[in-house]
């Protein structure tokens, strides 16, 4: 079977083939078949998921997974949330988003830094599936006052997860994965896969 997942990440594209191979599903990266990126218009995880996954189904006629995620900060009310990749404005990278949050963040004391990622894995069979699969994963943490270690991306050299004294960038890719809200949702989606498939 081949899939399609709604990203040109290539650390993503790799992270989820990895655990959909002894399903025998061939995953590709929508930039193999020229699909450009579509606006990310909802205002929470699931629809944007939902949002990519669909578009990545109906260019492709292929079953399609997307993933959306981000960082939620109590102190900031949740955000930057479903902002998170462009926290620090449209075009802005992970060091630029760093940088605002911990500004963001200057004043506040440690024990009202508490955080979490989140991140929804949809997949859908085809452009008009009505009942896609939806699954979810959360990380709890806090932002830590500067960053730290070379790991990861986004806001990881920013984040310590509950129960550690280092950020998620001072993880190994092994150890983040058993535990990241990315590696909880994917864990759920391969737990799924095959009754829902079987279902379909």
């Amino acid at each position: 079977m081949k899939w399609v997942l709604a990203t040109g990440n290539p650390g993503k594209v790799a992270e989820l083939a990895a655990m959909l191979a002894p399903l025998n599903i061939e995953l590709r990266p929508q930039s193999d078949f020229q699909v450009t990126e579509v606006a990310e218009t909802g205002t929470t995880f699931v629809e944007n998921a939902i949002i990519k996954a669909r578009h990545a189904a109906a260019l492709t006629g292929l079953p399609a997974i997307a993933d959306d995620s981000g960082l939620e900060v109590d102190a900031l009310n949740g955000a930057p949330g479903v902002y998170s990749a462009r926290y620090a404005g449209e075009h802005a990278n992970d060091s630029d988003n760093v940088s605002k949050l911990i500004s963001e963040l200057a004043n506040t004391e440690d024990n009202k830094r508490s955080a979490r990622f989140r991140c929804v894995l949809v997949f859908m069979r085809h452009a008009a599936d009505p009942t896609p699969l939806i699954c979810q994963g959360t990380w709890q943490g806090q932002i830590a006052q500067q960053a730290f270690g070379e790991g990861g991306f986004g806001y990881d050299p920013v984040f310590i997860p509950h129960g550690q004294n280092t950020t998620a960038a001072q993880m190994t890719k092994a150890e983040k994965n058993a535990v990241s809200h990315r590696g909880q949702a994917l864990a759920q989606l391969t737990e799924l896969l095959p009754n829902f498939l079987q279902l379909g």
